[in-house]
């Protein structure tokens, strides 16, 4: 089965790590005509060869010489995509790797460094020094291009689906929970369980709420009440459970939290069916998955 991880950090990224190197050792490298130096310590050519687009899947570790600037060693991952970003890069030696090789690849940093601006160099590099960036890699699978688009294919696909069933979603949820208020203009159901008699929620006002926050299956994402994420499967002991308090209009939340909340005085309790396009959309945050309606017990503890 391919690993359904995620696509780890590419050259670039990965060499904006780098804090201090020396020359490392080049013995028994070969070169490429690009300037790519690349050893291997175990190939086999009648294994499955990378091609263009594919992504490798395995062990990766990156340095300068001797400093390990990243590593998952013992947890394979989508490490890498073959696509060429510049003469002598990383991309010709994975094209040479095999399912179950291993080898090593090391790049000129002065030729990496034509490609970036000054600033996104490591700070202790100098040009002309013979610096390198070695890649050690483990290859223990490959998502080939066609299964990659085949992924990406079929998430779209989901995520079409996911936003077609969501006011189907919603509209039983609110059946099935009694929820007898209109929603405003935008979707949002604002459902007044204890009305408050304090000062009320305008921009400019500083608020302390605590909030409880779930999916419509009841699956608790987070929350600021401590018994609650422990109810919910998601306490943790080195957080701190308090009211989150902020000036409204200088934090940024989500429409439908900022909608539900607005002229609601202190000391209410609202449940505020917020659908995704108030939420997070087609983006995944956190637990939260794409297109996913939130549901919010908020008790506005003050306004000041």
């Amino acid at each position: 089965m391919k690993k359904n991880l995620r696509i780890a950090t590419m050259i670039v990224a990965v060499s904006m790590m780098f804090g201090a190197c020396n020359n490392g050792d080049m013995a028994g490298f070969k070169t490429t005509d690009n300037g790519l130096h690349y050893k291997f310590e175990k190939q086999d050519k009648s294994a499955q060869q990378v091609q263009d687009g594919d992504v490798l899947v395995g062990e990766m570790t990156v340095r300068f010489d001797t400093l390990e600037t990243f590593s998952n060693v013992g947890h394979p991952d989508r490490i890498l995509q073959a696509m060429r970003t510049f003469d002598g890069d990383l991309y010709e030696g994975l094209l040479m790797m095999h399912v179950g090789d291993k080898a090593i690849f090391a790049i000129e940093a002065d030729t990496l460094a034509k490609y970036l601006q000054p600033n996104q160099m490591p700070p202790m590099y100098e040009k002309g020094k013979g610096m390198k960036i070695f890649y050690e890699i483990d290859l223990q699978d490959i998502v080939t291009g066609e299964e990659l688009a085949e992924e990406q294919a079929n998430f779209m696909a989901e995520m079409q689906e996911r936003q077609q069933n969501e006011p189907a979603e919603i509209a039983n949820y609110v059946k099935s929970h009694n929820i007898t208020v209109n929603p405003n203009p935008n979707g949002v159901y604002i459902v007044v369980k204890q009305k408050g008699n304090g000062a009320k929620v305008a921009a400019g006002k500083k608020v302390s709420i605590n909030y409880t926050g779930r999916l419509l299956d009841g699956t608790m994402f987070d929350s600021s009440v401590e018994s609650d994420a422990k109810d919910g499967g998601i306490y943790m002991a080195n957080r701190t459970y308090e009211p989150l308090t902020y000036v409204v209009g200088q934090m940024s939340l989500i429409r439908g939290w900022e909608e539900g909340i607005m002229g609601q005085p202190a000391g209410s309790k609202l449940q505020l069916v917020i659908p995704s396009n108030m939420a997070y959309g087609p983006q995944r945050a956190g637990n939260i998955p794409p297109y996913s309606p939130l549901v919010f017990d908020l008790d506005i503890v003050s306004v000041e």
